[in-house]
């Protein structure tokens, strides 16, 4: 069975998710905050330690504002599908509790020849209120999907600048960093379980692509803001090659007032989230 191109343009009902500040602290564990030096980092991995009030990555705003479409998009090998870009913009800085009401939508389906590129837009509101919180946008490639005729997509003018990076900061994964992160919620076996990686062509089980995208946004956010989650705006980034558990990544930094471009890398120089760019407010 193909892929449902009726679900684009439909809104999927509004979704309900809270959060408390247990769920801020152990997705800052999941994405590496603390490793190596468990006294770093304390305003997102504590709740009590002394003059150091608990808050939020600012990377969370995406599990927020996670939430289903209209309705599925069709029958396929779920083991084929792998998260392609990720981006999000922080309205205001996201509290330590909270819920939010999220109506998410897909805005296309495009045709990559060898698979089908599925973007999505997820708008997420403080559920009492109705003041904007986050705005999510999202794409996953399905392997084996494409091929039907279709517009292949928008294009992106990301340039790496002419010039050495401002910024290099280099964060190491625990081997066990996948089975850290998915009690936030992704249980995706392709994170856990070999046999299912296997028939996704790995082998062994690779890291969840928003850990990868978790710790960038650490990356960013103590380099560029000061460590201030609510001056980090919006960040964006494709996903280009996959990360196993245990591997170092390195975070490249060129800024221009503002905003900036990123790209992260391995050890060995491949580069795993491309044409990365991030936005901060003043402080």
């Amino acid at each position: 069975m193909p892929l449902d191109h009726g679900v684009v343009g439909v809104p999927g009902e509004p979704h309900t998710r809270s959060w408390t500040g247990k769920d801020a602290l152990l997705y800052a564990l999941g994405v590496g905050a603390g490793l190596g030096d468990p006294l770093q980092e304390l305003a997102f991995t504590t709740e009590n330690s002394a003059g150091v009030p608990q808050r939020v990555l600012p990377t969370f705003a995406v599990l927020v504002a996670q939430a289903p479409a209209a309705r599925g998009l069709g029958d396929f090998d779920r083991a084929m599908l792998v998260h392609a870009e990720q981006a999000f913009e922080l309205h205001r800085e996201l509290p330590v509790e909270g819920c939010v009401r999220t109506v998410s939508t897909v805005t296309g389906i495009y045709d990559k020849g060898s698979g089908a590129l599925v973007t999505t837009e997820a708008g997420a509101v403080d559920a009492v209120t109705g003041e904007p919180l986050v705005t999510s946008r999202s794409a996953v490639f399905i392997r084996g999907e494409g091929g039907f005729g279709g517009d292949r997509g928008p294009r992106d003018d990301w340039a790496e600048p002419d010039r050495a990076a401002d910024h290099k900061i280099t964060f190491a994964t625990r081997p066990e960093q996948a089975l850290l992160y998915r009690l936030s919620g992704d249980r995706n076996p392709l994170h856990s379980d070999p046999s299912f990686a296997a028939r996704a062509g790995f082998d062994r089980p690779i890291l969840h692509g928003l850990c990868t995208y978790g710790i960038t946004g650490r990356a960013l956010l103590h380099a560029l803001a000061g460590s201030d989650p609510g001056r980090l705006a919006a960040m964006s980034g494709r996903f280009s090659r996959p990360v196993f558990p245990g591997e170092s990544l390195t975070v490249s930094i060129w800024v221009d007032g503002r905003t900036a471009l990123f790209r992260t890398s391995k050890d060995d120089g491949t580069v795993v989230i491309d044409r990365g760019r991030c936005t901060l407010r003043e402080g």
